[in-house]
């Protein structure tokens, strides 16, 4: 007798190994069936039981995929989002390009960032780090302030606020406090991975997993952590689409004389006459340097 194919849900996965949970809540191993497509924490897939574990033979139809493609590999986060919560700190500095970066993968996917500064409590440094944040508040990005050393509490409400009924994917650089943010959140989150490494053989060292955390007992407000923050290529976006992915840009680049405009040397550019203009409106200095530059490593390499 064949056994019955179930639904469930991706919460875990490490090589092409995943672990399932079932609308009941249980949790088990599996795997791949063949060499089809990798399933992904936040796939909704059909899956058979095997003894204790199960295979994998149909990944759902997906909302979005959030990832990243350099030059030699592509890197899937996770499946349908509802949000990215991009976690930087005052200290140490951000990158404006890395964060850049994260955005345009979000808005080319259609999903809904929002950019979470760290470390409210150094007074000078957080001052500086908000007004670098100025433009993208502007372009209508969600930022939070937080300070999750001093002010547990109040930035737990705030965020859970901010999570409640969404399934948001948590990114953040070395430093910036993401470890402390999922912990304050997920209380025994580090038990939760240790006991997921387990179950997967992944090794106790194993820190590249991406993970699932439910935060309600209703289970309608999840959160996903994953590593992977420090280099984030974009390789997989069209050099000529990449503006239509920077809001201040493409609120700017309808006013262009040439409909191919790449926003660099054109007469007639909106987006360069912008940036002149400069103030509230217009194009900050820093927002077209990083598009010039992603432009011109986006043109250089073959896109997949």
């Amino acid at each position: 007798m064949t056994e019955p194919q179930h639904q469930g849900l991706v919460v875990a996965g490490h090589g092409r190994h995943v672990l399932v949970e079932t609308p009941e809540g249980e949790r088990l191993i599996c795997h791949p069936r063949g060499k089809k497509g990798a399933a992904v924490v936040g796939d909704r897939v059909q899956w058979q039981r095997t003894g204790d574990e199960g295979v994998v033979e149909k990944v759902l139809p997906r909302r979005n995929l959030f990832f990243r493609q350099d030059e030699v590999r592509t890197k899937s986060f996770a499946a349908n989002l509802d949000q990215v919560l991009i976690l930087v700190a005052a200290d140490p500095d951000f990158s404006e390009s890395q964060l850049a970066r994260a955005l345009i993968a979000a808005e080319a996917e259609r999903i809904v960032p929002v950019i979470a500064l760290n470390k409210s409590d150094l007074v000078d440094a957080f001052a500086r780090a908000w007004g670098r944040l100025g433009p993208y508040q502007r372009m209508g990005y969600g930022v939070l302030p937080l300070s999750l050393r001093l002010s547990k509490d109040v930035d737990r409400e705030h965020l859970l606020a901010h999570l409640k009924g969404k399934t948001t994917l948590v990114l953040g650089p070395s430093g910036a406090g993401k470890s402390t943010l999922i912990n304050l959140l997920v209380p025994g989150a580090q038990a939760q991975t240790g006991e997921i490494s387990q179950a997967l053989n992944s090794g106790k060292h194993t820190t590249t997993s991406t993970s699932w955390y439910w935060l309600d007992a209703e289970r309608k407000s999840a959160l996903i952590d994953s590593p992977g923050f420090q280099e984030f290529g974009l390789q997989h976006i069209e050099p000529m689409q990449l503006a239509a992915c920077m809001p201040d840009l493409k609120a700017h680049a309808t006013n262009c004389k040439f409909y191919n405009c790449t926003h660099l040397h054109e007469p007639g550019c909106g987006v360069l006459a912008a940036l002149q203009a400069g103030g509230p409106d217009g194009v900050h200095p820093n927002r077209h340097r990083i598009y010039a530059e992603l432009f011109a490593e986006l043109s250089a390499q073959p896109n997949y």
